[in-house]
């Protein structure tokens, strides 16, 4: 099967995003304050989710089929083909551009360190500014519950992080693994409550 780009940005972000870094990712939730979940009983996903297009890798779809569907689960939800929630999960990649300014230190130690507390140099000698440029790939994955019958998003958990490169696939599933139970720690619902 031919990988076009999109795909294999889909693989690096799946590697990325979700992966144990200094800070982890950004996570976000929030729920329709309006609605009653004790209502809700059974779940079901979006059938293909966004991430199972023709873009994307049908391997990483089924890693969050089964992430999600073992935390719905634990909260007392049934998996069905008539499901009260309908889960999807999207991913969005966007290029960024990070520029860091820092000034230079002065010169106190070694050859200019005579000088220290007697005078100062002339303006702007020995320091001064020094401006880096990067560019990075975010990603943000939103996985959604939407009320099946009203067509309504009711829950959304969201992960921002920057993108990886080189991570094996078993990594990836880890990963997204780690991070579906991240963002669900922040699902304040359980079936009948």
């Amino acid at each position: 099967m031919h990988k076009n780009p999109v795909s294999n940005l889909f693989l690096l972000f799946g590697i990325a995003l979700l992966t144990a870094c200094a800070s982890g990712p950004d996570i976000q939730s929030d729920y329709d304050h309006t609605v009653d979940f004790s209502q809700y009983k059974t779940f079901g996903f979006f059938n293909p989710m966004s991430i199972e297009g023709d873009n994307y890798s049908t391997l990483f779809g089924r890693q969050f089929r089964e992430s999600i569907g073992r935390e719905m689960r634990a909260r007392g939800y049934d998996e069905s083909n008539n499901p009260d929630l309908s889960i999807n999960v999207s991913v969005r990649l966007q290029e960024k551009t990070k520029v860091t300014t820092t000034s230079d230190p002065m010169m106190y130690g070694g050859y200019y360190g005579y000088r220290r507390g007697f005078y100062d140099p002339w303006m702007n000698y020995g320091y001064g500014t020094s401006t880096q440029v990067s560019q990075y790939t975010e990603g943000t994955v939103n996985i959604d519950l939407v009320d099946t019958a009203l067509k309504r998003r009711v829950w959304e958990g969201v992960a921002i992080g920057r993108v990886k490169e080189g991570r094996r696939n078993a990594e990836v599933r880890t990963a997204i693994d780690e991070g579906v139970t991240t963002m669900f720690a922040a699902y304040p619902f359980r079936v009948g409550e």
